[in-house]
């Protein structure tokens, strides 16, 4: 990923795929548990109600990950290219697209029990998109400026990797 090829790059990035992973892993996890949390005890007249009855049915009150308009989550939504311009492009698509999801839950959700994770969450996105920001700042640096794009610089241009650091 983008990540590793940073820190083969420029050797500064204290970015691991591991740590990103991860943290973005426990905003999964914390994302869920609100929604746990909210639909744990509902009645059959609210889950009726409240437009859950075909979730219901197929998850009971479980989580299972979905977009907002019931499309289940798949691993397409993971892109990679190993190009680290492409790869930071998208990393940095993601972290807004994450940071405008929880604007619009922001927008809809007045209880602080939820609120205030929320905006945890929307925080940490744009420090991500800021970190991601200086990582392509730093890529673009170390280019040639004359085919800022007309190569793929870890293929065409890799640098060299010792297996020990694997």
């Amino acid at each position: 990923m983008a990540q590793k090829m940073l820190s083969d790059i420029s050797g500064e990035w204290n970015i691991s795929d591991a740590s990103l992973g991860t943290e973005e892993l426990a905003h999964l996890e914390m994302v869920a548990t609100i929604v746990h949390q909210l639909t744990c005890n509902l009645s059959m007249e609210e889950i009726e109600k409240s437009g859950f009855a075909n979730y219901y049915v197929d998850h009971t009150t479980g989580i299972w990950p979905q977009a907002a308009g019931g499309i289940p989550f798949n691993a397409c939504e993971f892109q990679s290219k190993g190009d680290p311009l492409t790869d930071l492009f998208e990393d940095l698509a993601a972290e807004q697209k994450a940071r405008s999801t929880y604007d619009n839950i922001l927008r809809l959700v007045k209880d602080p029990e939820v609120a205030d994770p929320i905006r945890f969450l929307r925080a940490r996105e744009i420090v991500h998109f800021q970190r991601f920001g200086d990582a392509l700042r730093s890529v673009q640096d170390s280019l040639d400026s004359r085919n800022y794009y007309a190569f793929n610089p870890s293929f065409d241009c890799p640098a060299s990797c010792n297996p020990s650091d694997t």
